[in-house]
């Protein structure tokens, strides 16, 4: 039962594998694993049926993407929100570009 809900964490590593082996120890790749599986499944809620029809029929709906730290106790922004379909890749893809940004090495 655990290998389906940890499919989706699997497919997540394997879409960012350039970024997260270029990262310099596991402690900062389980980190920008952790918050690349929150824009990830941000994106997922977001192409829902239930997502989508509600944007279609004009509701305001806002989807946010933000991740819990275990280490600080913080609750940090991922910059991935989104209103509608039209800005849901671009969202994506700035988010991303935040995490490749706090975590790559210099």
């Amino acid at each position: 039962m655990i290998d389906n809900w940890l499919r989706h964490i699997q497919d997540v590593r394997d879409r960012h594998a350039e970024l997260l082996t270029a990262l310099p120890d596991s402690d900062t790749r389980w980190r920008a694993l952790c918050e690349l599986n929150v824009i990830e499944q941000t994106r997922n809620v977001a192409r829902t049926t239930l997502v989508r029809d509600a944007w279609k029929r004009g509701q305001p709906l806002m989807l946010h993407g933000w991740i819990y730290g275990l280490m600080d106790g913080r609750l940090q922004d991922l910059r991935v929100s989104i209103r509608d379909d039209a800005e849901l890749d671009d969202a994506v893809a700035l988010a991303i570009a935040g995490v490749r940004s706090r975590y790559a090495p210099q």
